[in-house]
C-alpha cells in the first residue's frame, strides 16, 4: 500500500490525525501480536483517523536522575509491529526510530531493511535524549544517511515545546531540520500550551520573514487519570504547571478533568496561532497500558478532532 500521507500534508486547508502507539513488550508471541493489533484496532473502528504512529521505546535513564515511575520493558521491532499494523489496518503508519545506539553503517542496513522487509514509508528519527553517554550516531549523521539512501522515506522529526521554553531557540532547530530533510515535525505531549504557543508564534514568524512555507505540525495529546501518570509524564520531561497538575488531581474525575484540560489547551493553541496559516494536526497517544486511559484516549481523539475541523472549517470562510 502506498502512503498517501505527502498529499495529506501539502494541503493546509485539512488536518490530520493519528493514534499514537507502542510496539507490544519483547516475548510477545505471534499469536499475542495479532490479538494485541486486532483489539487496538477494533477500538479504532468508530474514529475517523489517517494513520499510526509507533513509537521505538529507549530507556532514557541517562536523560535524568529520578527512577523511572514505570520500569523499562524492551518492546518488539518498531518495523514489525508498523509493518502488521499497517496491513490490518489499510492505512499509513509513522515508525520511530532512535538511532544513537547504532554506527552509521548498522542504521543503513536497519533503513534498507525497514524498507525492503517492512514496507516503512514515514518515518520518524529521534536523536539521543542525553548529550551524555556513547553516542554512535548524532541525528545530524542520521539524517546524512538517510539522504544517501536509495529508498524514498517520508521524513519527520520531534519538536519539544519545552526545550524552546527553557533555550528560546526551538524553531530554529525546526528550519534546520527542514533543511536536512524533514517534511513533517510531531511535538511532545502538550500539558503547558503557552510553551507550545511561544514556539508555534516563533517558527511561523521565521518562515515568514524566510519566504518559506512552514511545514506540518502534529500536536500530541494524551489523557492522565492518575498521579502515576502525571510522574511519568514529567519525568518524560512533559511540562505540566502546578495549576493544572492540581486541577487534574484533585479533580472527582481526573480523567475527565484531563481531557477538558487538553480541549482548553488545544482551544488556546488555535486561537493564539489561528493568523498564522499554520498547517496543525493531531497525535492522541496513551502513556500507560491501563484500560480506562486507553479508553479515554479515544474519546479525546474525537473531542479534538472536532476541535480542530471546527476551526479549519471557521478559517476557510
Amino acid at each position: 500500500m502506498k502512503s498517501d500521507l505527502r498529499q495529506k500534508f501539502n494541503d493546509p486547508q485539512r488536518g490530520v490525525y493519528f493514534i499514537g502507539t507502542c510496539p507490544p513488550k519483547l516475548g510477545t508471541t505471534d499469536e499475542q501480536l495479532e490479538e494485541i493489533s486486532s483489539k487496538l484496532l477494533a477500538r479504532l473502528s468508530h474514529i475517523d483517523y489517517d494513520g499510526l504512529v509507533v513509537y521505538d521505546i529507549q530507556d532514557e535513564s541517562s536523560r535524568i536522575d529520578a527512577p523511572r515511575p514505570f520500569p523499562y520493558l524492551e518492546t518488539h521491532d518498531p518495523r514489525m509491529y508498523s509493518s502488521l499494523l499497517r496491513d490490518k489496518a489499510q492505512l499509513p503508519v509513522i515508525t520511530y526510530k532512535s538511532v544513537s545506539q547504532r554506527s552509521r553503517a548498522d542504521f543503513a542496513q536497519w533503513l534498507q531493511e525497514a524498507s525492503t522487509d517492512y514496507g516503512v514509508q514515514d518515518l520518524v528519527l529521534v536523536g539521543s535524549p542525553s548529550s551524555e553517554g556513547d553516542i554512535k550516531l548524532p541525528l545530524n549523521e542520521a539524517y546524512q544517511a538517510l539522504r544517501d539512501s536509495e529508498h524514498d522515506f517520508q521524513l519527520g522529526g520531534v519538536t519539544i515545546a519545552e526545550r524552546h521554553a527553557s533555550k528560546g531557540n526551538e524553531h530554529e532547530r525546526l528550519l534546520a531540520k527542514s533543511g536536512q530533510g524533514c517534511d513533517f515535525f510531531v511535538s511532545q505531549a502538550v500539558y503547558n500550551p503557552q510553551a507550545t504557543i511561544d514556539l508555534l508564534t516563533s517558527y511561523a514568524r521565521s518562515c515568514r520573514d524566510l519566504g518559506v512555507a512552514p511545514k506540518r505540525i502534529i500536536l500530541t495529546f494524551t489523557p492522565c487519570g492518575s498521579a502515576k501518570t502525571l510522574e511519568f509524564m514529567e519525568w518524560l520531561g512533559i511540562s505540566v504547571p502546578d495549576a493544572t497538575r492540581w486541577r487534574i488531581l484533585d479533580a472527582r474525575d481526573p480523567l475527565a478533568e484531563s481531557i477538558r484540560t487538553c480541549r482548553n489547551s488545544l482551544e488556546q493553541i488555535l486561537e493564539a496561532v489561528a493568523d498564522y496559516n499554520l498547517p496543525l494536526g493531531l497525535n492522541i497517544e496513551s502513556l500507560t497500558n491501563r484500560k480506562d486511559e486507553i479508553d479515554a484516549s479515544i474519546r479525546l481523539f474525537k473531542l479534538l478532532k472536532a476541535t480542530l475541523d471546527l476551526k479549519l472549517a471557521e478559517q476557510a470562510l
